[in-house]
């Protein structure tokens, strides 16, 4: 066998190992990972409980390495962003973070992302899929650089109330006046650390970037300041639970990639995603617009939904129906939960137009299960426009120490 042949058995099969991994195997408890694009991410370390309840009453920390980062460039960074995503990135200023949404011709999304403006010209687009062949061909005709840093560029997500104070304690000074979507950077150990105030939470939290030879001093860092803060490690898990609470989508739930799918009528637009506030309609030219336009003139068929539904069964995967009396269903769940902090039986779903207006009320078919014997409900939902879980504090600037 020569040195180009590599036996089956060979072949280095274990998912990559963020940066982070070293302190985040110390706490596992569980050993329980899955694959987030060729990492290994934790569903949980000792006790999905205790970590939610860390982003609600102190500070849970959630590694975002494995979320894919395109470096964007060139004297046509803006217009190429600007023909992409369908909000107007010339209103995001340096400094400043955008949400945004990309579509295909149809205008049928994507993905959906985070685009950082790190200085005049050059951005960051952070996405949960991976997308290089859908820039580039965005890109043709433009005078553009799209440099996958994803390996080369690591984070942390800092999330709940006491996540200003371990900043602070961490020498940080200045983060107080960082207003929510905005970005800045502090020199810790000799690095660049860029902090920016996001998050999937949809509480007070910050989101913390760095190289990764710097990974594990960050993590110490934090720790060691956040140790009278109550700080912990997060899940996936946990931060479900808390993504539903804010009202937050999630692709490959809410919605499925549109280059994914097979059938039509499976992929989603922006307005039935309820993210109709994110297409600037004046901008003459984005990817999709033409779709998007007739469809605001026609209406959309999809609808997406937040239910407070009565009882406390969640209602993991149930149909949805105008009428207790059942019938034809009308919709489906996507996401559902009880909140321990709203105290709710809650959930994010998907319904056909014309239901779903603010203050309807639907029907969702519950089926759970009691010492293995099924049982059925049919329990009342009314639609609600707010984000579940929205404390002022996710806005107070300065922020309130804890």
């Amino acid at each position: 066998m020569n040195d180009s042949q590599v036996q089956p058995s060979q072949v280095q099969q274990d998912r990559i190992k963020s940066p982070f991994y070293p302190r985040q195997a110390e706490f596992d408890c569980l050993n329980q990972w899955h694959d987030w694009k060729g990492y290994r991410s934790a569903d949980g370390f000792y006790d999905t409980t205790l970590e939610y309840f860390s982003q609600r009453n102190s500070a849970g920390v959630f590694d975002l390495t494995p979320m894919t980062k395109y470096r964007i460039t060139g004297p046509d960074a803006l217009d190429f962003l600007n023909r992409l995503v369908t909000r107007d990135m010339a209103k995001i200023k340096p400094g400043r973070v955008a949400y945004a949404v990309w579509c295909d011709d149809a205008g049928q999304v994507i993905d959906d992302g985070t685009i950082f403006h790190l200085s005049e010209g050059v951005y960051r687009l952070c996405s949960q899929e991976r997308h290089m062949a859908w820039l580039k061909a965005s890109a043709l005709g433009m005078d553009v650089s799209i440099v996958d840093e994803t390996e080369d560029v690591c984070g942390l997500a800092l999330q709940g109330p006491t996540s200003y104070s371990v900043l602070k304690t961490l020498g940080l000074d200045g983060i107080e006046n960082l207003r929510p979507f905005g970005l800045t950077t502090f020199d810790f150990e000799g690095a660049e650390l860029m902090v920016s105030r996001t998050g999937f939470t949809g509480d007070l939290g910050y989101e913390l970037w760095i190289t990764p030879d710097k990974a594990l001093e960050l993590w110490d860092g934090l720790f060691e300041a956040g140790k009278l803060f109550g700080i912990m490690p997060i899940g996936t898990e946990a931060l479900e639970h808390a993504r539903i609470e804010a009202g937050f989508i999630a692709a490959e739930v809410e919605f499925l990639p549109a280059h994914t799918t097979v059938r039509n009528g499976r992929s989603r637009s922006p307005l039935e995603l309820g993210l109709e506030w994110l297409v600037d309609f004046k901008k003459p030219n984005f990817t999709g617009r033409r779709a998007l336009v007739e469809e605001k003139k026609r209406g959309s068929t999809w609808r997406l939904v937040k239910l407070d539904i009565d009882g406390n069964k969640e209602a993991h995967g149930a149909y949805i129906y105008p009428s207790k009396r059942g019938g034809k269903e009308c919709g489906f769940i996507t996401s559902a939960m009880w909140s321990p902090v709203c105290k709710q039986n809650i959930a994010l779903g998907t319904v056909r137009a014309p239901h779903g207006k603010v203050g309807d009320t639907l029907w969702v078919e519950i089926y759970y299960q009691r010492e293995m014997h099924w049982s059925r409900v049919m329990a009342r939902a009314t639609v609600v426009d707010q984000p579940f879980w929205n404390p002022p504090r996710k806005r107070a600037t300065p922020p309130d120490p804890c």
